[in-house]
């Protein structure tokens, strides 16, 4: 691994071995998400607590300030929408040119394994590890399901996982299950969980992202569980005392309880 890639994966991967990663490139596919209609205001507030955002290059340029520390994870896949008939029916979005001009720490993308576009999306992967290994940019593969969340056990994400990693992928995002452990015990790269569909059980995030760092997990990345949630600071403060401080869910949600009450 040269200089340029070590660098790239140590701002993400803090010297803990874990990260925490806030995606909010929902609207790549979904978009004006509830409470992502303006991400430069809801992103602000959280930068402190998160060691990377997930975002598009047309909201990193529109609402992101340039000035911020936080390393860019540039989403460069699409071609889909939520209204479409298909969501696997995705391409690469983003020439390398315009990777390394926004100076994006890593890249990521989504493979639909499984559907009728397996090989188109495993050939966007290829190609672009293709093009990103060349000048050092990590890419991270997403083990996507569309709207097919029975997917979602530890036999598929496992194979997902792997083939990810087989292709080069330097990290992949993928969603917690039971068993958690043998889907990052048969992966090679660092593994990042998914957060999936909001939920109103505060301590049952806690619990599956606690879960899945005690079974090997590098960490998160998490959007719609932090910012549609009503205190989205106490909640990135929670999650980040599981994920770096090695707080309990229960001590992690005792933690953001006092926190809203200080509000």
């Amino acid at each position: 691994m040269d200089w340029g890639m070590k660098n790239r994966m140590a701002r993400l991967i803090r010297p803990d071995g874990h990260c925490f990663f806030l995606a909010m490139d929902h609207g790549y596919f979904l978009g004006p998400t509830h409470r992502l209609e303006k991400p430069g205001q809801m992103v602000q507030p959280l930068l402190p607590y998160v060691d990377a955002i997930f975002v598009t290059r047309g909201v990193l340029r529109a609402a992101i300030p340039p000035a911020i520390d936080t390393p860019i994870i540039l989403r460069v896949s699409g071609g889909t929408s939520i209204v479409g008939q298909d969501l696997a029916n995705e391409g690469v979005t983003t020439s390398i040119q315009e990777i390394l001009r926004l100076n994006a720490a890593a890249v990521g993308l989504s493979v639909f394994i499984g559907s009728s576009y397996e090989h188109q999306t495993l050939m966007n992967l290829a190609g672009l590890v293709n093009q990103c290994e060349e000048f050092g940019v990590p890419v991270m593969a997403v083990t996507a399901v569309g709207k097919e969340l029975e997917k979602r056990d530890a036999r598929y994400l496992s194979l997902a996982c792997r083939i990810c990693a087989e292709l080069g992928a330097r990290a992949v995002k993928t969603y917690w299950c039971e068993d958690f452990d043998k889907v990052v015990e048969s992966c090679p790269v660092p593994v990042v969980i998914a957060g999936g569909p909001k939920t109103d059980n505060d301590l049952q995030v806690l619990e599956f992202v606690y879960d899945g760092i005690q079974k090997g997990a590098a960490g998160v990345n998490l959007g719609r569980n932090v910012w549609q949630h009503d205190h989205p600071v106490a909640m990135a403060r929670a999650l980040r005392a599981v994920i770096h401080d090695k707080a309990t869910p229960r001590q992690a949600y005792d933690f953001m309880q006092s926190l809203k009450a200080q509000a």
